[in-house]
């Protein structure tokens, strides 16, 4: 504890500013990190408030205080949660918070690619006239939304192209059957899906079975003309097998939120491409959403230094119900 009784907490971030005198009442505020040390300020943290860092064994050496690491977002496969657990260290995520700014950034991406946005754009910018006769965007009325996962935010993701008019599949084999709404169709397998989809949308977490799922052989079977759009992780689409399938004429273009690696150097082909939208993992960097994932997460720092088990925690076989010591 410190001379204030309040429990030290690291913000790998800056605190936004609306919240500040907010997060100042509760706890010790340490952090950012200074640029020449990244670690700064961990030494006698109780807590972290997580982005895009890696939280493994060689930053947990340097927190030996470290109760609680809190996500700020759904992903935590920069955490090495099994290391946390090993520690006595609750990992938490906020899958709440991002649902509706990146369900929304995902539909934004479908249609960006479908319409060619960025085509007619670079036209445009060239002149010539001719525009009208040289475009051509595709209709969604009465077209297939693959969804590759079903959870949060594809459900809502659903919700909107719905009201485009496009009819829904969904994969997702670790779904309940009831869970699936009358209105989207699940399928048996991956590649029933894509054969079956004119968009295909990823939102399925990483891991070492999830990772390079859509590669080769996967693009192979989608549909001639479709599309590709993932906000979940880079690493799930095989970034070459990708470009092969664009430079064949293949698909019809691609929308990403999330690359390997991340962010995309600016001389990466898929960012010189026209038929590519490329977003730099910001589809939940709303100004709301923003503000919902931080209080997510920070509430939960909150409930784990108070000896409460937290809404959403990831490793649960490191709570025993009782407060440490010292929080």
């Amino acid at each position: 504890m410190t001379s204030r009784g309040l429990p030290p907490v690291w913000f790998e971030r800056s605190i936004l500013p609306d919240l500040v005198a907010e997060v100042a009442a509760a706890v010790t505020i340490l952090g950012p990190p200074a640029t020449d040390d990244p670690y700064g300020g961990l030494a006698t943290a109780r807590a972290a408030i997580a982005g895009s860092m890696r939280y493994d064994a060689a930053l947990m050496d340097h927190a030996p205080a470290l109760r609680v690491i809190a996500r700020t977002g759904i992903g935590h496969d920069l955490v090495d949660v099994a290391e946390a657990t090993r520690r006595g260290i609750a990992v938490c995520n906020t899958p709440d918070a991002p649902t509706t700014s990146t369900a929304e950034h995902t539909v934004t991406l479908i249609l960006m690619v479908a319409k060619n946005v960025k085509l007619a754009e670079s036209r445009l910018r060239q002149g010539g006239g001719g525009y009208y006769a040289g475009h051509e965007g595709i209709e969604l009325d009465g077209t297939v939304l693959g969804l590759v996962g079903f959870g949060r935010i594809a459900r809502r993701v659903a919700g909107i192209c719905e009201g485009l008019g496009m009819r829904v599949t969904a994969y997702d084999p670790f779904l309940p059957g009831a869970d699936v709404p009358p209105t989207v169709a699940r399928v048996g397998s991956l590649e029933q899906l894509l054969r079956g989809a004119d968009v295909v949308s990823i939102h399925v977490p990483l891991s070492d079975d999830s990772r390079g799922m859509i590669g080769h052989d996967q693009f192979g079977q989608m549909k001639p003309g479709a599309v590709l759009v993932n906000t979940a992780r880079g690493a799930l689409v095989d970034g070459n097998a990708l470009l092969e399938a664009l430079e064949a004429g293949r698909l019809f273009g691609a929308g990403l939120d999330v690359t390997e690696p991340e962010p995309l150097g600016p001389d990466h082909p898929l960012l010189h491409r026209d038929d590519v939208v490329v977003t730099p993992h910001i589809a939940s960097a709303t100004a709301a959403g923003k503000v919902r994932i931080f209080r997510a997460a920070f509430e939960q720092v909150v409930q784990v230094l108070a000896g409460r088990r937290p809404d959403h925690l990831v490793n649960p076989d490191v709570w025993d119900g009782r407060t440490w010591p010292g929080s």
